[in-house]
Order: C-alpha cells, then structure tokens, then sequence
C-alpha cells in the first residue's frame, strides 16, 4: 500500500509539473495571423526595419528565437519592448539597454497603440515572412474574388429586366419610326400634286425686289450684326488667359483634400520656396517619400463619395483601392521598390500639369504676399474683403494661401479659383488694409497715415493702392 501511494503521489507530482510547463510554455508561445502581421509590418516597421539585412535598426527575420538565445526573453519581454522601449530600458532591464548601446543608442519609436494580437500578428510574420505574405496575398485575393462575384451577382440579377425593358423600348421606337415616315411621304405626294403659277414663283424667289423694299431695316440689320460681332471678338479677346474652373487632369491622382484637409499639412511644407520666392514650386516626389516610404497603401476613411455616386467605383474600397494605386504610380516614378524598401536606380519624370501660370509680362512674388503680407491677407480673409469672398466661403483658420488658391484642404482635384486678371488685383489691392502691428510699418508709414487721417478722419486705413499697389511698374516690367 506504501508503494502504490508513493507511486500515485509521484505521478501527481508529474503531472503538476507537466501542467506548470504546459502553463508557462502557453504563457510564452506566440500565436497570431501571419498575413495580418505581413500588413502590420508594412505599416509600422518598414521605415526602420527590414526582414533580411539592417536598415536603422536590425533584421526582423526570427527576432523572437533571437532574442530567446541573446537575453532568454520572450513574449512578454518583446511586447514591453514595443509598446515602451524607453521604459522598458528605465526600469533598468539589462538586454534593453545593451540592444540600445549595440545600435548606437538609436531609440526605436514607442507603438502604444497596437494591441496583443497586433504584436502577436507582427511577431508570428517575422518568425516566417514568406508564409505570412503569401497569407496576405490570398486573403486579399479573396477579398477581390468575394467582391466581383457580388458584383456579378447584382448584374445577373438585373439583367433579364434590363434586357427585356430595352427590346420593348427599341420596339415601340421602331413603330413611331415607321409611323413618321408613312406620314412624311403622304406629305411629299401632296405637295408634288400641287403647282405654283409664275406669280407665285416670283414673289418666292425675287430676293433682291425683297431687299429694296426693306432695304433700310436690312441696313439696321447689317450693322447691328457687326456691332454684336465685335461685341463677341472682344469678350473673347479678354477671356484669353482668364481659365477661373480650370481643373485638368494630372498624371498622379493627388488629393489635396486627403493631405492638406484630412492630415491637416500645411501648404508650405510642400511648396516650401513659396516663402523665399517668386514661385510656389512643385515638391519633389523625395519630399513625398518622407511619408510614402511606410504609407504604401491608402487606408483612411475618408473616400470620393460622388466617385461611386457617378457609377465610376462600385463601391468605397474600389475608390481607396484607386488611391493606393496612385502611390504605386509615385514608386515608379521615383525607382522605390516597396517590397525591399530600397531604390532600384530606375526613376521617370512625372510631367504634372501646370494650373495657375502668370502671364510673362507680369511679376508676382509669392514671398511678398507669404511672408510680409502674411496678417494683412488673413485678416482680409477673416474680414470677408478679399475679392470673390462670397463664392470663396473661406473658413475663420484659413492659410494665407486660399486667398488666391480657394480652400485647397477640400478640393480632391485642384482648380483654378479665382480670375487672376488685372482688375482682381487691383481690387485686392485697394481693399486689403496694410498691416500696421509690425513696428517697420508703423514707422515707415507713420507720415502717410497721419496725412490720411487729415483728409479721410481718424479711422482712415492704409490699403496697399496706397503705398503704390496700383503703380504699373510694380507689376510690369
């Protein structure tokens, strides 16, 4: 009975012990979707990490066995590690701060925001990157697959009404069709049974008797003509140059309304020579690579809803899918391979195409209305004084820009917004105040402000007409 008992109590202490492992081993394992991971990675890692071979920080590929063997750390470690690295290395755990000496104290950016699973589903991709991208491939496959059979399944649907409502359509046309002609030939017989006598024949056709007898309201006529003629060559003759509306279409789909509305960039960050001169300037696609090197694909809410109302997309991931096509474009264009996250050398012009261009014989620096005119254009803005202000409908935090431009943050496809002819101008100039806050302005037109306080009252205001923005050589040259 003693050896049975000491047996039993041996065999439940192994299987107590096989239940702890079982437990802690199940604590340590890492389980997640391969394929999310893949799209998870792409997201969040790429900009400092490849699968294979070192970026800013290291390889990727089996980090999880390696940082088993380097430090005998596991998936707890690993996910306080990319939640909080810095924390981690603070609470003074000696592998954290030996990665972060190893890498030439090059601190990796904080993820708080992925959740377990996310971690998990990025640590299980690293672990077999192949199988996790060809996961992502197929159920992104699927997903396509799924959507045309819905697709497919609507048409077949309504297709045999659409079909039938067509014939009966061209049927009835047919028979109006032949009821119009029966009548137009009973006409025709009618009319060729019927005779004019000479008299007749010559009250049609004695056109030059009919002239004569009304010649001076044909006189009247002729010049009216001309006088509506030359009405018409002169509207035409101004409306050259003048292409307000003007939105063509660009070789990179680029929405204004994603970047400068919805990310809220600002204006100058890409045409940042607006600032320092004459130009706004296009931004380099290298300037676009800042953010598209980790953006590879389009994946915010917001969407073109009347791209799908006008029956181009079906449906509102058919349009984010256009997106996300339009970076690729910019990848060609610049040489950038996504998959390695390397140039490949290959790079091709985009010829964008011009929208606002200024006549040669006129100056316009953008510096000059940027940078010194800055506070006087907003406050034209806020006051509603700018030209075309009603139509405009600029909001309260307009940038300086969308006195000219319109309000870029909600166009998808920008247009020209404004005129930009001479008498615009000039009435920005005579309605916009001088922006007097700044002590060069309050000093260097303290003389002219007090002579037009004489003239006009003590609420008299500077514009710029004043200080020569109407003189000619200030635009031309």
């Amino acid at each position: 009975m003693k050896a049975r008992s000491l047996y039993k109590l041996q065999f439940l202490n192994l299987a107590i012990f096989l239940a702890l492992f079982s437990f802690s081993y199940s604590q340590d394992e890492i389980t997640g979707d391969g394929g999310k991971g893949y799209d998870l990675f792409q997201a969040n890692c790429t900009a400092c990490h490849q699968v294979d071979g070192l970026l800013i920080g290291p390889e990727l590929r089996n980090v999880v066995t390696r940082v088993k063997e380097e430090g005998g750390k596991g998936r707890e470690w690993l996910h306080a590690w990319i939640k909080d690295n810095k924390a981690l290395r603070e609470s003074g755990d000696a592998y954290a701060n030996a990665l972060y000496e190893k890498y030439n104290k090059q601190e990796m950016l904080a993820f708080p925001a992925l959740s377990e699973q996310d971690i998990d589903d990025i640590l299980t991709y690293t672990s077999n990157p192949e199988a996790g991208q060809a996961a992502y491939e197929e159920a992104k496959k699927a997903a396509a697959d799924k959507l045309a059979a819905e697709k497919a399944a609507k048409a077949n649907a309504g297709g045999g009404v659409s079909s039938g409502v067509v014939i009966v359509g061209f049927f009835i046309l047919a028979v109006l069709l032949v009821w119009i002609l029966s009548r137009l030939n009973a006409l025709v017989k009618l009319t060729r049974a019927q005779e004019l006598t000479s008299e007749e024949e010559m009250a049609a056709f004695d056109f030059a008797k009919f002239i004569e007898k009304y010649n001076t309201v044909f006189k009247l006529s002729l010049v009216g003509l001309v006088l509506l003629t030359l009405f018409g060559l002169f509207n035409f003759m101004m409306g050259i140059g003048v292409d307000k509306g003007y939105e063509p279409e660009q070789p990179i789909y680029f929405s204004h309304q994603v970047h400068a509305g919805v990310q809220g960039i600002d204006c100058q960050y890409c045409h940042s020579s607006a600032k320092y001169g004459k130009v706004s300037g296009i931004p380099s696609p290298d300037l676009c690579m800042n953010c598209h090197k980790t953006i590879k694909e389009y994946k915010g809410d917001y969407y073109e809803e009347h791209l799908v109302e006008s029956g181009k997309f079906a449906s509102a991931d058919d349009v984010k899918a256009f997106y996300t096509g339009e970076i690729q474009k910019m990848y060609k264009a610049i040489g950038w391979d996504p998959a390695t996250n390397q140039y490949t050398g290959e790079q091709r012009g985009i010829e964008w195409v011009r929208i606002h261009n200024m006549p040669d014989f006129v100056y316009f620096s953008h510096a000059q209305h940027v940078v010194a005119g800055e506070k006087a254009i907003l406050k034209a803005i806020a006051d509603g004084t700018i030209p075309n202000a009603e139509e405009l409908n600029l909001p309260q935090n307009s940038q300086v820009c969308f006195a000219c431009h319109g309000d870029v943050s909600k166009m998808d496809e920008v247009k020209m917004a404004n005129q930009f002819t001479m008498g615009w101008c000039i009435e920005c100039h005579r309605t916009t105040e001088v922006d007097m806050s700044n002590e060069y302005n309050s000093q260097y037109y303290a003389e002219l402000h007090e002579k037009l306080k004489k003239e006009y009252g003590d609420g008299a205001k500077i514009t710029v007409d004043a200080i020569g923005g109407l003189e000619c050589g200030k635009c031309h040259y």
